[in-house]
């Protein structure tokens, strides 16, 4: 019999052994955004990471991309490019479910409007905090925490090349 749990990480980095019945699918999309020699980051806590969140059921990819970019930044933008896809066993901070997270990774483009905070959800006051979306200069990337399960500095990269 094949096994039947999976490693899993929480918020903090600890690794939990997780029944892999207990697991629920979420998929998420996440935005890379740039501007000059910037890159679009959400706050989280003492850290960052990219725009982006679960897609509804019924919801197109694209659409939940720039519905959650839109929530947690204030900016309307516009899918461009798919960077890549990938999975993360995790457990969510609010409602502490167990998740197969599959992540997508797009490039968008034409950031629009104001950084703002008045679109976030309850969830996400809670998970982002108060802290606004900010523009980071790429040559600080190496020096942050992100809050995510991907190398962050290398999908950076990645999109870089990709980019318009």
């Amino acid at each position: 019999m094949k096994n039947q749990f999976v490693i899993s990480h929480d918020s903090k980095g600890r690794r939990h052994k997780i029944k892999k019945d207990e697991l629920n699918f979420r998929p998420s999309v996440y935005g890379l955004v740039f501007k000059h020699n910037k890159i679009l980051l959400s706050k989280v806590w003492d850290g960052y990471d990219f725009p982006g969140g679960g897609v509804n059921k019924g919801e197109l990819i694209e659409d939940a991309l720039k519905r959650e970019v839109w929530e947690e930044t204030g900016l309307k933008v516009k899918p461009y490019r798919l960077i890549t896809v990938t999975e993360d066993f995790f457990i969510s901070i609010p409602s502490k479910r167990k998740l197969h997270s599959i992540l997508i990774y797009y490039i968008c483009v034409n950031p629009k409007g104001k950084i703002s905070t008045k679109n976030l959800t309850e969830i996400e006051k809670k998970y982002l905090g108060t802290g606004e979306a900010k523009w980071v200069e790429l040559r600080d990337i190496k020096n942050l925490k992100f809050y995510n399960g991907v190398n962050s500095v290398e999908l950076i990269q990645m999109a870089l090349k990709l980019r318009v």
